[in-house]
Formats: C-alpha cells, structure tokens, sequence
C-alpha cells in the first residue's frame, strides 16, 4: 500500500467517547465513533431487528438501517485488517 499523506483534521471537541471533528474536505464536522462503540450498535440494532416483524414499518426501518451501520463496521474492519491493526472486539 502507497503511503498517504495525513490530513489536518480539526478537532472542535475532545468528548469522551464522541469527539467532534472536521474532515479538510468537508464542510460540516462529524463525530467519531471508536470501533468497538460501532460494533455493539450494531449487535445491538441487530438484536432489535430479530424482535421485530420484518414486515412491519418499524422492522423496514431497523433492517435499512442496520444495513447502512453494518457497511460503516465492514468499512472499519477491512480498513484495519489493510493496515495490519487487530480490532478492538472479537467478531
């Protein structure tokens, strides 16, 4: 893999658990979510979507909206297996 240059992101807050920065090529911050927090969103949402009817609105909802959680999670995963970092729960 090419070496990259790094980016100056601002850092607008050091919060515990959700810092809020701004990507150079973005015009609004975001907040950043460590893995691990993101993994259990995501077991957790999945949880929820096995009580609900599939069929219902409620279980439309949490299936689209996990779906877009879990490509965030293969996002993280496959950009740390890249970089040789191990993640930070057991999948």
């Amino acid at each position: 893999m090419p070496p990259t240059t790094p980016l100056a992101f601002e850092v607008l807050s050091n919060a515990p658990n959700a810092p809020v920065v701004r990507h150079p090529s973005r015009r609004f911050p975001g907040v950043l979510i460590q893995g691990d927090t993101l993994h259990t969103w995501c077991s957790d949402l999945a949880a929820l979507a096995s009580r609900l009817d599939p069929e219902s609105e409620a279980g439309e909802d949490c299936r689209l909206l996990l779906e877009q959680l879990a490509e965030v999670e293969r996002t993280y995963v496959e950009t740390l297996n890249e970089h040789g970092i191990p993640l930070p729960f057991v999948r």
